[in-house]
C-alpha cells in the first residue's frame, strides 16, 4: 500500500544572486512499512526533501500526498528527527517524551514507559539531558517522535554526530524499532554503509539541483553482515552510482 506519494517536486530560494533551484522533479512512492534511505552530496537537498514531507517547508512545486491527503503543514501524522536532539534540558527523560501531549495524563504515562523500553532507556526515566550520552539523548528524541504514533518518521542524519560504536549501536536500536512498530521511516545519511545495513530501497540523489539518480532496493534479511558477499555487491553498485554523480557535477560545473 502506497502511504506517500511525492510528484513533480520542486523547490527553488530567493539568494543574493538570484534564484536557486534546490529540489528538480523529484517523483517517489513510499509504501506503507517501508525504510527508505536517502544518499547523496552535500547541498543536494536532502534535508529540504525531509521538511516538505514533514510540512516545515510548503514554498514548493509539485505534490506531496500522506495518506492521499496533500501535506499543508506539521502534523502528529508526522514524526521528526533532527541531527541533535534538541531536548528540554530542565526536563528528565519521562518528561522530555512527553512534553506537550495533551492527552490524558495515566494515558501519557503508559505510553511513555512503553517507549522507554522500546529505546532501551530503562532506568533513565528520572534522568536529565546533562546526564545522558549523545546516543542515549538521541533515542529519547526518537520516544518522543514516536509517542503521537506518526505515520512516517522523518530522520536527519540523526546519527551523523555520534562516535563509530555509539552509531552502530543506535543502527540496531531503531531496526529494533522499526522491526517491532513497522513505522515507515526516511531516513537521510551521508553514510553508504549504513543506507544499505537499514534500508528497504536507497534513494541516490544528483548534486544541485537535486534530482533522483537511482532507487535501489536492498533484497538482504536482516540481521545483516557488511562483510558479507551480498552486502559488498550492493554496496559497488551504490559506489558505481556515486561515481556516475561526481562526473554529473563536474559537467554541471564545466556549463
Amino acid at each position: 500500500m502506497t502511504l506517500l506519494q511525492i510528484s513533480k517536486l520542486d523547490r527553488s530560494f530567493e539568494t543574493g544572486k538570484g534564484v536557486t533551484k534546490a529540489l528538480e522533479q523529484i517523483d517517489l512512492n513510499v509504501n506503507q512499512g517501508e525504510f527508505i534511505t536517502v544518499i547523496g552530496p552535500s547541498g543536494c537537498g536532502k534535508s529540504t526533501l525531509l521538511k516538505i514531507i514533514a510540512g516545515l517547508d510548503t514554498s514548493h512545486e509539485g505534490s506531496v500526498l500522506l495518506d492521499n491527503q496533500k501535506v499543508s503543514g506539521p502534523s502528529i501524522d508526522k514524526g521528526f528527527i533532527f541531527q541533535e536532539p534538541r531536548l528540554f534540558p530542565w526536563l528528565t527523560v519521562e518528561k522530555n517524551i512527553a512534553a506537550n501531549l495533551p492527552v490524558k495524563e495515566n494515558a501519557t504515562q503508559g505510553r511513555v514507559r512503553e517507549l522507554i523500553n522500546l529505546v532501551r532507556l530503562e532506568g533513565f526515566e528520572n534522568a536529565y539531558p546533562k546526564e545522558l550520552s549523545g546516543g542515549m539523548a538521541q533515542r529519547v528524541s526518537i520516544a518522543r517522535a514516536l509517542l503521537r504514533n506518526p505515520k512516517v518518521l522523518l530522520l536527519d542524519e540523526p546519527f551523523g554526530a555520534l562516535d563509530a560504536f555509539t552509531r552502530s549501536h543506535m543502527q540496531e536500536v531503531l531496526l529494533d524499532i522499526w522491526q517491532k512498530n513497522r513505522t515507515t521511516m526516511i531516513f537521510v545519511t551521508h553514510d553508504i554503509d549504513e543506507a544499505i545495513y537499514l534500508a528497504s530501497r536507497v534513494v541516490i540523489m544528483n548534486p544541485r539541483p537535486g534530482t533522483i539518480r537511482e532507487v535501489i532496493p536492498i533484497e538482504l534479511n536482516h540481521p545483516r553482515r557488511k562483510t558479507d558477499p551480498a552486502f559488498q555487491e550492493i554496496r559497488q553498485r551504490v559506489l558505481s552510482e556515486f561515481e556516475k554523480v561526481e562526473e554529473f557535477e563536474k559537467t554541471a560545473a564545466v556549463r
